[in-house]
């Protein structure tokens, strides 16, 4: 009997991973086995995580790296990775380093290199970068930066059905060191992009989000030239940051699903 490939989904700010709930049941049944683990300071509910913010606090990009890196070698085969947001840049930052079969990057943040910084996302991360402090705290949205950040794209009602459900704090330390790494020749936001040996990518963009928009996505794409290995983008123009939540889950889902099909995963 073959052994089910294992699936880690990666949250990114400011969304639980209890999000991937729906993702984790569609894969469980696609014949593969899905986990869901938090970043470090997450505790198991939303409710518990919001109770204790400090416990996010200064948690930065290599502490998140080696959390999932020692989650991965616990495994007996390589996993294949879904990262959503920050996630999606821890995901390419361990498919560099070949700890992964493959990876899916889902509006994934900016890894060191790129260069765009659309206004939008400049806005949708004020909330942190207003306030320097903010490096070493946990930093809440509002329903209303929820809205501009996440939910530009659905209706505001959903919007608000998502924020009251899945957010939770976000430490501030993996914004600010992103926003610092083209200026820092070792940041953590640096991925091994000309990796010729590493499982394929896939780089999924919406066309409507503020947070990471197609500018970002695409830019990142050039930083994988040197590479042979297979990366691919695929782009849904009318979705925005809560792509992986909100109600037309299902459709980024399933493209995941038959990218890794198509690439005998």
């Amino acid at each position: 009997m073959t052994t089910p490939t294992p699936v880690i989904f990666i949250h990114g700010l400011w969304l639980h991973a209890t999000s991937w709930t729906p993702w984790l049941d569609l894969f469980r049944d696609a014949g593969y086995e899905p986990s869901a683990p938090g970043w470090p300071g997450d505790a198991d509910t939303v409710e518990a995580t919001r109770a204790d913010p400090d416990r996010l606090a200064d948690h930065g990009i290599d502490d998140v790296v080696a959390h999932y890196g020692n989650i991965i070698d616990q495994l007996d085969t390589k996993p294949i990775l879904i990262g959503h947001s920050f996630g999606g840049m821890i995901a390419q930052k361990l498919l560099g380093q070949d700890q992964a079969a493959a990876a899916v990057a889902i509006d994934a943040a900016q890894i060191k290199g790129v260069l765009p910084l659309p206004l939008s996302a400049l806005r949708a991360t004020l909330p942190v970068f207003k306030n320097p402090g903010n490096r070493h705290r946990a930093v809440s949205l509002t329903a209303e930066q929820f809205r501009f950040a996440f939910g530009n794209a659905i209706p505001e009602a959903e919007s608000q059905e998502l924020y009251d459900r899945w957010t939770i704090p976000a430490p501030g330390k993996p914004l600010f060191e992103a926003a610092a790494a083209n200026f820092d020749p070792h940041s953590p936001a640096k991925v091994n992009t000309a990796n010729e040996s590493r499982g394929p990518l896939l780089l999924i963009t919406g066309g409507k989000d503020h947070t990471v928009p197609e500018a970002v996505t695409r830019a990142t794409l050039k930083q994988y030239r040197h590479s042979s290995a297979v990366t691919d983008i695929l782009d849904f123009p009318d979705r925005a940051h809560s792509l992986t939540i909100d109600s037309g889950w299902r459709d980024v889902a399933d493209a995941s699903l038959a990218w890794l099909k198509g690439q005998s995963l």
